[in-house]
């Protein structure tokens, strides 16, 4: 039986993205610290924390809602990564190895969601 949200695989796989994300951006232009620089990393560190939060309800409804928008905010650092990409911020390997870690989130939390819409 899991006892806190930082025992779901989920929270894992997404803490170590936001780890990435943080070590990715160090290196992007100074000029982008308030742009995309802060906006990708806040949009990471909203999956984990819409995990933590959706864990900690007593309300499926409630956890399936916080559950959603760690998926949105999963999308949103997607999206980011394709700008970082195409700016030349980020090799195709740094994309391609941050891509993965998105899509195997997005299959646990899909798991998640579905495992808790049953119960409804």
């Amino acid at each position: 039986m899991i006892k806190k949200f930082s025992e779901l695989q989920v929270w894992e796989e997404g803490h170590k993205l936001v780890l990435r994300i943080y070590l990715i951006t160090k290196n992007f232009p100074k000029e982008e610290l308030f742009g995309l620089t802060n906006q990708l990393r806040r949009a990471a560190v909203s999956i984990t924390s819409n995990i933590a939060e959706g864990f900690s309800r007593h309300h499926t409804k409630e956890r399936l809602q916080f559950y959603y928008q760690a998926r949105g905010s999963l999308s949103e650092v997607g999206n980011l990564m394709i700008i970082a990409k195409d700016l030349g911020y980020i090799d195709k390997n740094e994309f391609d190895e941050v891509n993965e870690r998105i899509n195997k989130i997005g299959k646990l939390l899909n798991g998640l969601i579905r495992s808790l819409k049953l119960k409804l």
